[in-house]
């Protein structure tokens, strides 16, 4: 009966392939023209203000210009926006776009190995899926790349994260191995043996194997399962040692970000990132003064779990106005990864609100695109408009943080995408049914 139901879903998931496909009418290949988006209100997405009647050009994969007073230059395809946005694509970070195919079904998540005696080594590059129906959902809305996390299994250290795109083609992967995701407080606690204690011991001691590997590979003995290290998760974690591999880190507590904190002592090199950090406005200057970024729940506002005891709506406002670099995570949202504009347009509006410290437009909207970017030192590549970086660009028929619009066109790499999906072909079928295109079991009487 599994197997049954699962053969079933897979053909399911598999019926609209067709319309996403990048050969298909909808996807025209653009890489390498130029193109001119004219007379739009442009949010460059790197915490300036919007800029009315501004142009973005766009040429080989890439941003040219973006601004008033822009040139056109001779001989590009122009597209008049008047009357609508021309943005920067949203940036969803940490999620699980391109590992899940369904909720709940064991054998289609590459998110969590419990069973394992990898940790650190693990690559959920490996795993990602460009056909996954759930990128084809994002991207109409205005998602154009991620940084996909596994989650920890039976360590602190969770494995390598990816930077990936969107777009409809089967070269999804922009950054293999880009960081090291690791969960500290509660969740740590708990896969390290069941409180906070054991989980600092055990990253601490697997830094130390660390740097032992790095001193004497060849004495280096990862063989046994239950070495808390194999050789290559020592490769791996040499590697954030020496700050080569950004570290995010998931905490919620003002005690544990603190504590994060304190690694650096220890270990100067590394580039830590935390994620989560429910808390952090009760730590926002130490977390400024260390100059470490965040991606942080936008919209956690209740004592989820004794951890999150002291979160608010002002949090991530109240950590930007003592200099902390904030971006905005996914974790959390309902619906998917595009209500990342929800999140920040909230913050925006509470604003307006007395006793509520929130984000300008600007930087609410920095937040949702070239932040995590930023978080992991990749601003200079992708998310924003700003000359050099991936023309990731989204069309939008209005102010991207009002939930009344909607895209457009979308633009990954500079390649138009084709603006359909599995909601809009299930829209599509059963809006005007024919009896043709109606289930046996719902045929007219």
């Amino acid at each position: 009966m599994k197997r049954a139901f699962l053969l079933l879903a897979a053909t399911m998931l598999a019926t609209p392939a067709a319309a996403q496909t990048p050969g298909s009418p909808q996807s025209t290949t653009l890489r390498g023209g130029t193109i001119a988006i004219t007379g739009g209100t442009v949010a460059i997405g790197d915490g300036s203000q919007p800029i009315e009647g501004g142009t973005v050009v766009m040429s080989n994969g890439r941003i040219v210009a973006a601004g008033r007073g822009v040139a056109v230059p001779a001989g590009a395809q122009v597209i008049d926006a008047t009357g609508k946005w021309v943005a920067a694509g949203m940036v969803s970070a940490p999620t699980d776009l391109s590992l899940v195919d369904s909720e709940g079904v064991r054998e289609s998540s590459d998110v969590r190995a419990r069973e394992t005696p990898f940790n650190a080594a693990l690559d959920v590059s490996v795993a990602v899926n460009p056909n996954s129906i759930k990128l084809a959902n994002e991207r109409v809305l205005g998602v154009t790349r991620a940084l996909i996390a596994p989650s920890a299994g039976n360590s602190v250290f969770a494995g390598q994260g990816a930077v990936i795109d969107l777009a409809a083609d089967p070269d999804a992967v922009t950054r293999a191995r880009a960081f090291q995701f690791a969960e500290l407080g509660e969740d740590g606690g708990q896969n390290a043996g069941g409180t906070r204690p054991a989980a600092y011991a055990m990253l601490k001691d697997a830094f130390a194997q660390a740097q032992d590997y790095r001193r004497n590979p060849a004495a280096f003995d990862g063989r046994s399962r239950d070495s808390l290290l194999k050789r290559a998760d020592a490769e791996v974690l040499v590697k954030v040692l020496d700050g080569a591999m950004p570290l995010l880190v998931h905490v919620e507590r003002a005690s544990d970000i603190r504590s994060v904190l304190g690694l650096t002592t220890d270990y100067p090199r590394l580039k830590l990132v935390l994620v989560g950090v429910a808390e952090g406005w009760m730590v926002a200057r130490e977390i400024a003064a260390a100059r470490v970024p965040v991606i942080a729940q936008a919209l956690a506002d209740l004592p989820a779990s004794f951890e999150q005891v002291a979160a608010t709506e002002s949090n991530a406002g109240r950590m930007r106005a003592a200099g902390v670099q904030v971006a905005l995570a996914s974790t959390g949202a309902s619906g998917g990864d595009h209500v990342l504009r929800q999140f920040a347009g909230n913050l925006v509006a509470i604003t307006r609100v007395p006793g509520h410290t929130g984000l300008d437009w600007g930087q609410a909207f920095a937040a949702i695109t070239s932040g995590p970017a930023e978080a992991l030192g990749m601003g200079a590549d992708f998310g924003s408009l700003r000359a050099g970086r991936r023309a990731d660009v989204v069309l939008w028929d209005g102010d991207p943080l009002e939930l009344s619009s909607a895209p457009v066109s979308v633009w990954i790499d500079g390649v138009a995408q084709p603006m359909r999906s599995r909601q809009t072909d299930l829209r599509d079928r059963y809006l005007t049914p024919t009896e043709g295109a109606l289930p046996k079991a719902y045929e007219r009487r």
